[in-house]
């Protein structure tokens, strides 16, 4: 099931920290191991996937970009690879010059064995429905992207949008709202239940607030940003959510992989 592509032309490796300070090398059969979702899921399950400084910020000069280094991307693209669909805000899409997913032929083949579609879809969140026909997360893309948005502006997003994209009412109670519970067993109903949450803060705040939140893989950064760098996750609410770590891995750069599960 390993992706040979996933191996960068600079050699990143990553290393499995133990807790009594012994270290394995992880290759790449072991790699798509520690980060495999569940056999089976009758709901969605949620994972973030997320990049901070040591100092707690997640973004230089408003991307996550200046952030990442070799083996960072590497388990982006393995991420990727395993989820059903890649949940996203609509903001940091365009902020981010989001495009389509982008699978090797190896991904696609790992993926039809696994019973996926060769390439995940993007599905983008937002609660005002301003998403333009000419974003390339429209234009660039192999299979059509998702739009979880509120009722009270699905029809007009539908409409101005077209064939761009499927627009999905993701309402509870509140038609002006997005419901993420809603937006989750939108996706589960289409059969999209290993979901990859790449942000942003608000998006991945929401899903923490409610409880939504299965786990967390965080990339450490080996650098100091300073200044007034947003954190991975925000929103107005507060919430005390315990999470287990699942297992911590590092590379020659000295970034940290943690994955962490929630508790219960």
């Amino acid at each position: 099931m390993a992706d040979p592509s996933s191996n960068d032309p600079d050699g990143t490796n990553f290393t499995l920290l133990g807790g009594a300070g012994a270290a394995d090398i992880v290759d790449d059969d072991r790699l798509y191991e520690l980060y495999a979702y569940p056999a089976a899921a009758e709901r969605c399950v949620v994972r973030g996937n997320m990049i901070a400084s040591l100092d707690g910020g997640a973004a230089t000069e408003g991307t996550s970009g200046g952030l990442g280094g070799a083996g960072d991307r590497r388990l982006f693209r393995v991420l990727r690879e395993l989820a059903d669909v890649i949940v996203v805000g609509a903001g940091t899409a365009h902020g981010e010059g989001y495009s389509g997913a982008q699978m090797t032929i190896a991904q696609r083949g790992n993926r039809q064995l696994r019973g996926q579609g060769e390439v995940p879809p993007i599905a983008l969140v937002t609660r005002s429905g301003r998403v333009d026909n000419d974003w390339p997360v429209l234009t660039r893309t192999e299979v059509t992207p998702l739009v979880l948005t509120c009722a009270d502006v699905a029809a007009d997003t539908g409409a101005r949008l077209g064939g761009a994209a499927e627009v999905i009412a993701c309402s509870g109670d509140d038609p002006a709202e997005v419901d993420p519970a809603v937006a989750l067993a939108a996706l589960a109903e289409r059969g999209l239940r290993r979901v990859l949450c790449e942000g942003g803060p608000t998006l991945l705040g929401t899903f923490i607030d409610h409880g939504l939140l299965d786990e967390l893989c965080l990339t450490t950064a080996p650098t100091l940003v300073g200044g007034e760098a947003p954190r991975i996750a925000g929103g107005s609410g507060q919430v005390l959510t315990p999470m287990h770590r699942a297992h911590l891995m590092s590379d020659g750069e000295g970034y940290l992989y943690g994955r962490y599960t929630r508790v219960g």
